[in-house]
């Protein structure tokens, strides 16, 4: 039976989404409850520990500090000086700025090396300037 319990709980979750509840109760509530049935009393008194670990991991506060800068950048139209200079770069080439954004957004991930972070603050950074220029929402 402890096979097929991931199975059965991505089918109650499944289940307990269609059925209209908030993904937060039903992730929570489902974990909860399955960790009761497979693990017993002794997940209880484990699920205490477990968030205090994550809560103390100090590579977690980087995630936010990252969106932060990432809003910070484009409040400032730094983001956008950088991007259009880096457009300016890659000017003679089709689709120059989308060229600049991978490259600011590979530069960002390499000195990050957070992918989430990466990933909301290049969406802040680019978003604007690509609709600006005319790039479909889609592509942006």
């Amino acid at each position: 039976m402890p096979e097929y319990m991931s199975l059965v709980l991505f089918a109650t979750v499944f289940a307990v989404l269609l059925l209209g509840f908030p993904v937060a109760f039903t992730l929570g509530g489902v974990s909860l409850i399955f960790g009761y049935f497979t693990f017993g009393m002794g997940f209880f008194q484990l699920l205490p520990l477990r968030i205090w670990g994550t809560m103390t991991n100090y590579v977690l506060i980087a995630v936010p500090l990252f969106v932060y800068m990432g809003m910070m950048f484009e409040k400032s139209g730094l983001a956008e000086e950088l991007l259009e200079t880096m457009a300016m770069l890659f000017g003679k080439m089709r689709g120059g700025l989308a060229i600049s954004v991978i490259v600011v957004g590979a530069v960002l991930a390499a000195s990050t090396g957070i992918v989430g972070a990466t990933v909301v603050t290049m969406g802040l950074l680019s978003l604007p300037t690509m609709l600006k220029r005319g790039y479909s929402p889609e592509l942006s």
